[in-house]
């Protein structure tokens, strides 16, 4: 994966530089009264330096936002359009959901918390998490404080209806349980909203199907994130449980595992497509973080259509140009201060320390 175009100046900055020396050299052996003066608002050079001091910081920080990688993986998880791990990379709907740790591990973050990710399919979208704080084989009959998983519904995720939840002893005063017909493991939504004592996870739990022998279970597809919560405050802990496709015809290839299935969308434009393609440069689909318009990332610059564009490398052409002409213009006016400063010397008075109304600070 190529990197975002560096555009040097090392030009100007050179030129800065080399003035600020000139200076300090040419007013060696002068009295600090002079040195005082020169760094005096109304001094031209003051001016020249201030532009400078302006000027600079803003172009070198346009190099450092545009040298930036777009990481194509975090551990041993693709990171691929639409999603990105560096701003301005990807679609800018997936904007600041995904964080890289030092140690690799990719996670996702929500409005109830960030989760570790095990697992990322493009395929077939859907991204699956890990939740920490849900129950697990090695807990047993120790139920320890959860936290209810919510999503952003503003983004472009949705909870997979792939996904079972398993309640674990619950108040049978608050919490409806009762038995529910086979078909309402598959199609809760068709149910009534009781909690299934006979799920069949319940009585088959992935990896432990004897660890809560002692303890009440019930499955429940909870529609929102608020009856979640009322699930939580009747119940001890649950768990996620999702069907994992084995590669045939579903829903015939499925086996239960741990975990949150997220699916997503892919937002497919043609500008994208073309940026993308190996024909016409192969570049990467990002945005501006500015303006979040498209962008495709280029090895020679960041454009609006796609790399091989002849538009794009005419655009180039100007930007290297008025580069130029600022470089030009900064060797004019180290000139013009190389002038001035030889000028003032050969008249500067001769003072000897002594104060006058010429060199008076205050």
């Amino acid at each position: 994966m190529t990197s975002r175009p560096r555009y040097v100046y090392n030009g100007i900055n050179k030129t800065a530089s080399s003035l600020l020396l000139l200076m300090v050299s040419t007013y060696m052996g002068r009295s600090r009264w002079d040195m005082i003066n020169l760094l005096l608002p109304g001094h031209p050079c003051f001016i020249f330096l201030l532009l400078s001091l302006l000027i600079i910081p803003s172009l070198t920080g346009l190099t450092e936002a545009q040298s930036k990688l777009c990481r194509t993986s975090c551990g041993d998880i693709p990171i691929n359009y639409p999603f990105g791990i560096d701003d301005g990379c990807g679609s800018p709907y997936y904007r600041h959901l995904f964080v890289c740790s030092t140690s690799g591990q990719l996670e996702f973050m929500t409005p109830s918390g960030r989760y570790p990710i095990r697992n990322i399919t493009y395929s077939d979208p859907h991204i699956l998490l890990t939740d920490p704080f849900m129950w697990n084989c090695q807990d047993g009959n120790n139920f320890r404080p959860t936290r209810p998983f919510s999503l952003d519904t503003s983004t472009h995720f949705t909870l997979s209806s792939q996904n079972d939840y398993l309640f674990f002893n619950c108040s049978e005063n608050y919490v409806i349980m009762e038995p529910k017909p086979m078909f309402c493991e598959r199609f809760p939504e068709q149910c009534d909203s009781a909690c299934d004592s006979s799920s069949y996870l319940c009585r088959h739990l992935p990896e432990c199907a004897s660890a809560l022998r002692s303890s009440s279970c019930c499955s429940y597809y909870p529609k929102a994130t608020e009856s979640l919560r009322l699930m939580l405050r009747h119940c001890s802990t649950y768990t996620s449980v999702y069907w994992r496709n084995l590669g045939v015809t579903p829903p015939f290839n499925q086996i239960p595992e741990y975990g949150i299935r997220v699916d997503f969308e892919i937002p497919v434009t043609m500008r994208c497509l073309q940026c993308q393609d190996t024909a016409k440069g192969g570049g990467i689909c990002g945005f501006d973080t500015e303006t979040q318009n498209f962008l495709c990332l280029c090895q020679k610059g960041n454009v609006t259509t796609f790399c091989k564009d002849r538009n794009n490398s005419q655009h180039s052409r100007v930007v290297a140009g008025t580069v130029t002409a600022v470089s030009v213009a900064g060797a004019i006016g180290i000139g013009a201060g190389i002038w001035f400063l030889r000028k003032v010397r050969t008249k500067a008075p001769v003072t000897h320390g002594v104060q006058s109304n010429e060199n008076r600070l205050f």
